[in-house]
């Protein structure tokens, strides 16, 4: 099988495209990353210049919406291969989870990238047959249907600091966090288990605003939990 593939990465998330960079050189080493740009208008000009195989496309970005790139470079004679990023929550995905385009759902799993790059190579030995274009239409109508959210979007992702560094955090591996004086402790469990502390600078009040009450809930006026990481409750008498 051909491995000389190519593709570009749009996403206005600086650390969400490295973060994509960095795991599909994992996964699918193989695979050449032509272009990582922040919008749809330099995605455009990267795909007219390089003529990608894939084009890794964040669904809501500046200029122009990865939706809108998509139908644009659905009317080329021979577009690349479009997977869509987005944060949309999984019931709204279903909905087109068979169609020949696939999704990435941030935060963005090893196990489901690697399903997508599988998907992504059977399609590629298929490009050109009629069936593919025809998916890639149908998955286009019901992404258009799904773009008005019907749900809050909560915080999938949180910037935190430790020491000089700048880290990405899925609020799904956040254990709880806690108000200090000037700024909001984040522990989150990392690799084998082990407990980070990281620091985010806003109030406990606004972070609060942005989470998924049904996730986290504030159990104390500096405390923050995550439901699901609660293994016990000690009653105060």
């Amino acid at each position: 099988m051909n491995t000389g593939f190519t593709a570009i990465i749009a996403d206005d998330e600086p650390l969400l495209r490295h973060h994509l960079d960095k795991s599909l050189a994992e996964v699918w080493p193989e695979l050449d990353i032509v272009a990582k740009v922040a919008d749809g208008a330099q995605a455009l000009l990267a795909i007219q210049q390089s003529q990608p195989d894939i084009a890794f496309l964040d669904i809501r970005m500046p200029v122009l919406d990865g939706m809108s790139l998509a139908q644009k470079l659905n009317r080329l004679a021979n577009p690349p291969l479009i997977v869509f990023v987005t944060a949309y929550d999984d019931y709204a995905i279903k909905a087109f989870e068979q169609n020949a385009a696939d999704y990435l759902l941030k935060p963005i799993s090893d196990a489901r990238l690697q399903t997508t790059c599988e998907r992504v190579k059977a399609l590629l030995s298929q490009r050109g047959s009629d069936n593919s274009h025809v998916q890639m239409n149908s998955l286009l109508e019901q992404l258009q249907q799904l773009s008005a959210p019907q749900t809050p979007q909560y915080l999938q992702w949180i910037k935190a600091t430790q020491g000089d560094d700048i880290h990405l955090i899925a609020t799904s591996d956040v254990l709880y966090f806690k108000a200090e004086e000037k700024y909001v402790s984040v522990y989150a469990q990392q690799g084998k288990g082990e407990v980070q502390e990281y620091l985010i600078r806003t109030s406990l009040k606004e972070l609060i605003g942005q989470l998924n009450p049904e996730q986290f809930w504030q159990v104390h006026r500096s405390s923050v939990v995550q439901v699901s990481k609660i293994s016990k409750v000690n009653k105060d008498f």
